[in-house]
């Protein structure tokens, strides 16, 4: 990580205050709603030499939207080596960068992991700049544990891996967090509630941030036959989550909350109350472990 002490340098004519030489900043853009692009990130696009983008004529429509007029460089999927060797080059030289996706924050399941891989590789800093992200955001508003989730990013588009992959991850004992193209979110969540089970809990976050938001919670079986019948439209990007294996993502059942009380009361190990209440309840013991842990910081 940088040193650098950017955030307390005086604004240069021309310049930003968060803006060093040689320096990469990763920057989160909006994932829908152009005003949720953040102060700082404006400022950080404005004063960097250049932005890599995972799409140029995309990201000229965020940039002309903000006013920012600087050279943008194709960062994609298909030549991400070799322009994060030249990217590398010119921040030795000096200059300083910014990289964006098409929407939401870089790396996560877009371009720009092997970029940061190589700068970091190669002793040059590299700065997040925070804001949207996909999966955080349909995860704030999805009522699933968010303690802990296993972000998986794309299923594979092949159907056997994609259902070798499912069953994989179907004792997972976390809320598991995909993101789906419009063309294979039916299929998607058909196979998850085969080899998942279709009475799990899921949300499928649809367009966020964006005017047809919709946001939809249901067993897996409930929602695939959405899907189907057209009350989900397969239209725009899809955030799918669905509820930790082994339990339910309920709160404890009035039982299990006195349990749970008396013996943080009486100092038993928080192992040992996930140990006992898993054996009483339908609740698994991660997540009683979680909420045990979570009691003992309360004032």
């Amino acid at each position: 990580m940088s040193s650098s002490n950017a955030g307390s340098r005086p604004v240069e004519a021309g310049g930003s205050r968060w803006v060093d030489p040689g320096h990469l900043y990763v920057v989160a853009t909006p994932i829908g709603n152009l005003a949720d692009i953040s102060a700082r990130a404006q400022s950080v696009l404005e004063g960097v030499d250049f932005i890599a983008c995972e799409d140029t004529r995309h990201a000229r429509v965020l940039l002309d939207h903000l006013g920012v007029r600087k050279e943008c460089v194709a960062l994609h999927e298909h030549n991400e080596r070799g322009a994060s060797e030249a990217i590398a080059r010119r921040l030795a030289a000096g200059q300083s960068a910014a990289l964006i996706s098409d929407a939401g924050t870089p790396a996560i399941s877009d371009p720009g992991e092997v970029l940061v891989r190589v700068l970091v590789d190669g002793g040059v800093p590299v700065v997040p700049v925070p804001g949207a992200s996909a999966v955080i955001a349909a995860l704030s508003a999805s009522g699933l544990p968010a303690r802990p989730f296993w972000f998986e990013g794309f299923l594979p588009a092949q159907d056997k891996a994609r259902r070798d992959r499912l069953d994989r991850l179907a004792g997972v004992e976390a809320t598991l967090a995909f993101y789906e193209a419009p063309h294979r979110i039916v299929k998607c969540v058909a196979v998850a509630a085969d080899r998942l089970g279709g009475d799990r809990r899921a949300v499928l976050a649809r367009e966020l941030t964006k005017r047809f938001e919709q946001v939809v919670h249901g067993t897996l079986m409930e929602l695939a036959g959405r899907l189907t019948e057209g009350t989900i439209p397969a239209r725009g990007e899809f955030v799918f989550l669905v509820a930790p294996a082994g339990g339910s993502a309920e709160p404890p059942a009035a039982e299990a909350e006195a349990l749970i009380a008396a013996m943080i009361d009486e100092g038993v190990a928080p192992k040992t109350i996930a140990r006992v209440v898993s054996r009483t309840t339908s609740l698994s013991r991660n997540a009683i472990y979680a909420e045990v842990l979570a009691r003992r910081k309360e004032p």
